[in-house]
């Protein structure tokens, strides 16, 4: 079987495919460090509500509102919709804290259907089956 030995490219610990800056160094240990080849590094959040969620995801319904809301200042890469909490998975890193999040969806209540009552640094709850 031909192969051919590669002479460039690496395993860059998060690529670049929203800031181009540069290869890290070979040397350089990346031991204990993750690994995202879907995209960017994200902070991770948990946003819990006073109700359900389970019936406001339609259009222009709650979810999507607080979605837009925190989009205001970060990406949403990711979400998660559980009963009464929100989780979301957004970039660039450090633009949001637990509090300002909150206060961001705090502001996308529909028709007082819903609120945001905390949020937390913690991320997506694991499926169970």
């Amino acid at each position: 079987m031909a192969y051919l030995t590669p002479v460039n490219g690496d395993s860059q610990p998060v690529f670049a495919i929203d800031t181009l800056n540069g290869p890290i160094a070979p040397s350089t240990s990346t031991s204990g460090t993750p690994v995202n080849l879907a995209g960017p590094k994200l902070d991770f959040f948990q946003i819990t509500c006073a109700n359900t969620n389970a019936t406001l995801q339609g259009v222009n319904g709650y979810v999507g509102n607080v979605i837009r809301a925190i989009q205001q200042t970060s990406t949403v890469a990711m979400y998660q919709v559980d009963g009464v909490q929100i989780s979301v998975g957004v970039f660039p890193t450090g633009a949001y804290t637990a509090g300002t999040i909150l206060t961001a969806a705090q502001t996308a209540t529909v028709a007082g259907t819903n609120s945001a009552s905390s949020s937390t640094g913690v991320g997506f709850k694991l499926a169970t089956s």
